[in-house]
This record gives structure tokens, sequence and C-alpha cells, in this order.
């Protein structure tokens, strides 16, 4: 099967010629190992280089605002260098971050009160509490009914906002970042092989088939990069994909790794 991008920059990163390209795992709200990990990349860092974050900044870690302000401020620093542009950096939506984007809009939701509970019990707790939000006054606002919801869902956005470039950060995320001559797709944490890549949908922040037992290319990519695994199983290798996570925000590192345009493994980082 051979896929298309679709013509539509606001759902992916193209990257353009680029040299090597830097791919970050999901960092679950740690944010002393991303800051370790980005004075390691900041060393390594070489002309026509690429970044792409692989989406999961949100959720179960401990210091969730502080990793955002690191993302924020390594962007500003990786595009001060010399012909760097906007283009050659991108950060990829996770599930952490779809969860947090519908909380924002839960007064909207025909079961507020469920949507909620299923989101608590998939990590959005450490994210609600690192804005100052508490679970029980959403599940009590989703009790009360639509205003109730829509106040509290207020409060959180102005908690947002309260953190210069957070909210910009996160409305900017993209589904997906591919290179330009299509060798290699990033996603955060799976393709569905059997839909085009215009119509990945759920399957990209949850996953879908075990991308490491692809037995082809999926659409013609020579590999698929992605930045979680439910096991967290470290980086891990096969033939047409390969997988990042050691388990950051669940007691693990925190990986990235430098590819070769071809797909090929030049470096490694762990913090």
């Amino acid at each position: 099967m051979t896929t298309a991008a679709p013509h539509d920059s606001e759902l992916f990163a193209r990257l353009v010629r680029p040299q090597r390209i830097w791919a970050v795992a999901a960092i679950h709200g740690e944010a002393q190992r991303l800051a370790q990990l980005h004075a390691g990349l900041a060393q390594r860092l070489a002309k026509g280089d690429r970044l792409v974050y692989l989406g999961g900044y949100l959720g179960h870690g401990a210091a969730i605002a502080a990793a955002l302000d690191e993302l924020v401020a390594f962007r500003r620093l990786f595009l001060a260098r010399r012909l760097a542009f906007p283009g050659d950096i991108a950060f990829l939506r996770g599930s952490q971050e779809e969860m947090w984007q519908k909380l924002l809009q839960l007064q909207f939701a025909p079961n507020p009160r469920e949507v909620l509970q299923w989101m608590l019990d998939h990590g959005v707790a450490a994210t609600l509490e690192a804005y100052g939000g508490e679970a029980r006054q959403g599940l009590a606002a989703a009790r009360d009914g639509v205003l109730a919801l829509t106040r509290w869902t207020a409060s959180l956005r102005a908690a947002l906002d309260a953190h210069p470039g957070h909210r910009q950060l996160l409305t900017g995320l993209k589904h997906y970042a591919l290179t330009e001559d299509g060798a290699l797709l990033f996603v955060h944490a799976g393709v569905d092989p059997g839909k085009p890549l215009d119509l990945q949908r759920d399957a990209l922040w949850w996953g879908g088939a075990n991308i490491l037992e692809l037995e082809a290319p999926y659409g013609g990519f020579r590999r698929v990069v992605r930045g979680y695994d439910r096991r967290h199983a470290g980086l891990v290798e096969s033939p047409y994909a390969v997988s990042l996570d050691a388990g950051s925000g669940f007691g693990g590192a925190l990986l990235a790794a430098c590819f070769a345009p071809d797909g090929s493994i030049l470096d490694v980082l762990e913090a």
C-alpha cells in the first residue's frame, strides 16, 4: 500500500532536507530528565539537524508544567541556531494531549462525568493538578450541569494561559511528522496498517497493531518511529519500525535517538 500525505500542514509536519533527525520519546512530566536530555542534545546538534518530539508531554509525572517550560525554552534555543527555521522542529500530539484538549471542552460531551472519570483513570489527573485543577471539582461540575462545567473548564484554560507559551505549544501540535522524501514517518503510538495515512485517527495516539510486527513498509515509508509503548520496552528496532519508550513518567528513562535519512540509528541519548 502506498500512502500520500494529505495536503494539510495543520495535520502534519514535513521535515525538509534533513541531514539527521532527532526524535524524543514520550516525556510524561519528567522535567528533570528532559533538562538532562536537552543538555546532551545541545552538545550534539549539527547543521541540518531536525528535531521531533513524539508526544506525551503531559500526564503521569510530577513536574508537568516545568516540563512544558523546558520544551518552550529549548525550542527557542534550537531556533536561535544559525540557519535554523521553525519547520525544522515538530511537536506531535500524544494520548495525554488528546485527552487534555477534550477535557477543556468537556461541557460539550454527552456524558461528561463518565468521560472525565475515564480520563482520570488514564493519567489526566496529574495534568489537572499541574494546572491547579482538582478531579473532585470536575466531577461535581459534571454532576451540576453545563454551566458549572463551562466555568470549570474556563478556569483550567486561564491556568494554562498563566504559563507563557504552554497554550501556544499545545494548540500547535501535529498528528504526525514525515521526511520530505517519504522515507520516515514519526508518530506518537502507532498506526493502523489497514488504513492510509490521511485516515489515521485514534491509532496515532492510542496505537493500532504493534508496529514492530509490520511485515512490510507501511505506506511506502522505510520506517515508522513511535515514542510511546505501553510496555515501555526501551529502544526496540524491527525491519520497518523503531520504538523509543523506556518508561519516562513511569519510573524509567527518557530516550532520544538520532536517525539518518534512511532510517538507520546514528546516536542514542538517555536521561
